[in-house]
């Protein structure tokens, strides 16, 4: 698929020049800082040196002080409390870090992840039954619940308090629980509004301990989950996000709990971890427990202090990812299909498939997949207890929650974000949607919006590049949206001779690039999936590329690789 190629402006020249002298720094380096709005030496200092002196106040956050005198009383009561997540990455880490913090104070505590297929997403009312059937008296929501209305009303007439902890938008009506924590909602203050589910749960324990008097330093062991579930969550590598990933990466690789740690013995970690490793392989094993099985295993895993459980757990987990990639891959080449048999989805600005035998648990996966060939909005839909559920992904710029809840009247619920939703409908409402999701679609979105863009943050000759150079972009770590590990581009390019296809189906290139104006020596690089471009590159023509680069560790060796995104025939400008 052509993409479009976006070289971001550069920033204020004398602003860049000015920070290279003073940090001494190649203007490269300056120029990325300045991109991310780094102009001064003390704003490189504390973007360089994260500190948790830099985390806010968790009781600025709206209901704070009213969750934590509730919870307090049932601690000393010894009430039931119930800790209550969804069955993905955000809310399993959340759950577990809430459960064993109260654990430690409050022995009568229980956690409940819901079943995807049971169920489905957030609060239900089979898990509100079993708080009630347990004499639980609190509900702690992790992740979930900021649109739990009537779930809440409900949970109410059982004489249960509900304490909501999410961390998604709200919709025209707050539930009345006991207490809201979600920053996004309406007369909140707390300052920093992208944290992820498992980050609010946190904010929640911090001001626990806060008033409980214990050191902070006693609850920063929980940083590993907080790290995790900001990485699986996509959310913004900025502010305080950054701080909590940053202390929980160094969690991960140092001193991670038993579960993660087997977690990531299964995935062949060997290295220092990194938001991409567990975005790739530490998140997906977690995810595919509640995709295939349950998310409690998850929670059971995560809670641990047992290494033969952990082991065993982790097994399974790994277990359950294998099944879901060939699930995912079966149902994946079938949407591939129906696509390309019907001329009319061909033509379409989206792409909304129904089927009634896929599995629930992966259709998002899915639906993400089929974007990286159709690059449009897309909706995936099966059948689960009798409604069309499914997932929706959309493309870069492009509000996909808007665009369904314009169809909200053909609805019975839906919820998400700008990228990424769930919803649920009758099946008879199916065509219906299919019709109106293209219409609104087809008349809002832009035809650049409908094209995949690489986001280049400066042009280097290949002589700029060298190990001292990728220290320093290292620095920059941890990585993530508003935050990404930076992309370069280089001008006529030529392998040298030695460039071949790669992988278990020839699908990837392995090249040795050199770029004459440079006048320096080659430099190895990997072409994921586009071994498409090998011809016109093996015939010695000129290239562009646009990449990141990294440190290949190959039996013991390490040496500087580019990974490229993109390659181009040269440009004529």
């Amino acid at each position: 698929m052509e993409k479009k190629w976006i070289i971001k402006d550069k920033a204020d020249p004398v602003a860049v020049m000015r920070l290279a002298d003073i940090l001494g720094i190649p203007e490269p380096l300056a120029n990325l800082m300045a991109q991310r709005n780094i102009t001064t030496k003390e704003e490189a200092y504390s973007f360089f040196n994260p500190s948790l002196d830099y985390l806010h106040d968790p009781f600025l956050m709206k209901d704070m002080n009213i969750a934590v005198d509730r919870i307090l009383v049932a601690i000393n009561k010894k009430e039931k409390i119930l800790v209550y997540g969804d069955y993905d990455v955000d809310g399993t880490t959340a759950v577990a870090l809430m459960y064993s913090f109260l654990k430690g104070y409050n022995s009568n505590v229980e956690y409940y992840i819901p079943d995807r297929y049971k169920e489905g997403y957030g609060v239900s009312f089979l898990g509100l039954d079993f708080a009630y059937q347990n004499n639980c008296k609190v509900v702690i929501t992790l992740d979930c619940g900021i649109k739990a209305v009537e779930k809440v009303k409900y949970a109410r007439t059982k004489g249960i308090d509900v304490i909501v902890c999410d961390h998604h938008y709200p919709g025209d009506e707050i539930p009345k629980a006991l207490a809201v924590l979600d920053p996004k909602q309406p007369l909140c203050s707390y300052p920093y509004k992208d944290l992820s589910g498992c980050g609010v749960g946190f904010k929640l324990v911090h001001a626990l301990a806060r008033v409980i008097g214990i050191p902070f330093i006693e609850i920063s062991h929980y940083l590993d989950l907080v790290a995790v579930s900001i990485a699986s969550d996509i959310v913004p590598l900025t502010g305080e996000n950054r701080v909590l990933a940053y202390f929980g990466l160094k969690q991960l690789n140092e001193a991670p709990r038993i579960g993660l740690k087997e977690i990531m013995r299964e995935s062949e970690i060997n290295k220092a971890l990194t938001i991409e490793d567990i975005v790739f392989k530490i998140g997906p094993r977690i995810n595919a427990a509640g995709r295939m099985e349950t998310g409690s295993k998850v929670v059971e895993l995560l809670i641990s202090n047992d290494l033969k459980i952990a082991t065993g757990i982790s097994k399974e987990i790994n277990s359950f990812n294998i099944e879901r990639r060939t699930v995912d891959r079966i149902i994946t080449n079938e949407a591939m299909r129906m696509i390309s048999e019907n001329q009319g989805t061909v033509n379409a600005k989206t792409t909304v498939l129904y089927n009634p035998s896929w599995k629930k648990g992966v259709i998002g996966i899915v639906a993400s997949r089929l974007i990286e060939t159709y690059y449009r909005p897309t909706v995936i839909l099966t059948e689960s207890n009798g409604f069309a559920t499914g997932s929706a992904r959309s493309v870069q710029g492009y509000d996909l929650y808007q665009a369904i809840e314009s169809c909200s009247d053909l609805l019975e619920s839906f919820g998400g974000h700008m990228f990424a939703a769930g919803l649920t409908l009758k099946k008879e409402n199916i065509r219906p949607f299919m019709e109106r999701f293209e219409q609104f679609v087809n008349s809002t979105i832009t035809e650049d919006q409908l094209v995949p863009r690489v986001f280049i943050d400066t042009e280097l000759a290949f002589s700029e590049i060298n190990e001292e150079f990728f220290i320093a972009i290292n620095k920059f770590q941890p990585f993530g949206p508003e935050n990404m590990s930076p992309i370069f581009a280089s001008r006529n390019v030529f392998d040298t001779g030695t460039g071949r296809m790669v992988g278990s189906s020839g699908e990837h290139l392995k090249l040795e690039l050199c770029q004459e104006s440079s006048g320096v020596k080659s430099l190895p690089a990997i072409a994921f999936s586009q071994a498409d471009r090998f011809e016109y590159i093996r015939g010695g023509n000129p290239f562009d590329i646009c990449y990141s680069i990294e440190m290949n560790e190959f039996r013991g060796n390490k040496n500087l690789q580019l990974n490229i995104k993109d390659i181009k025939a040269p440009v004529s400008e």
